[in-house]
């Protein structure tokens, strides 16, 4: 198998959720994040991928509570660049999100589909 490094929110229960090289959607309603709290918006945020710096950059939709990014609401419809230890939160949602960085275990019969295929041309472009 091969090692491939990944970017991952860690809740404060501690679950792994791995950052896609893709947009993901964060809320309540149909999101590839769901949060079950009602401070949160049914689509409150997303969280987009720029390959060209291998970053992923978090955007509040306007909702109403907000998102915050090391405890400072951040400027709606704005893309903010997350670092290594930032802390997310959504709304007032009781899960306080740490980036992290990490590596994954990719299976080799995984690698013979696209989408890894894909990541991994793009993680050794970057380095």
């Amino acid at each position: 198998s091969m090692s491939l490094t990944s970017w991952f929110l860690v809740s404060s229960g501690g679950t792994r959720h791995r950052l896609p090289r893709e947009m993901i959607f964060v809320g309540r309603d149909d999101c590839e994040l769901m949060l079950q709290s009602r401070s949160v918006d049914k689509q409150h945020a997303v969280i987009n991928y720029d390959a060209s710096t291998d970053e992923h950059l978090v955007k509040d939709l306007g909702s109403l509570n907000g998102t915050f990014v090391n405890d400072v609401r951040i400027p709606e419809q704005t893309y903010i660049t997350l670092k290594l230890e930032d802390k997310l939160r959504f709304g007032y949602d009781t899960n306080l999100f740490t980036v992290v960085q990490g590596e994954m275990r990719v299976p080799e019969e995984a690698l013979k589909h696209e989408k890894f295929t894909i990541q991994l041309q793009l993680s050794q472009k970057s380095s």
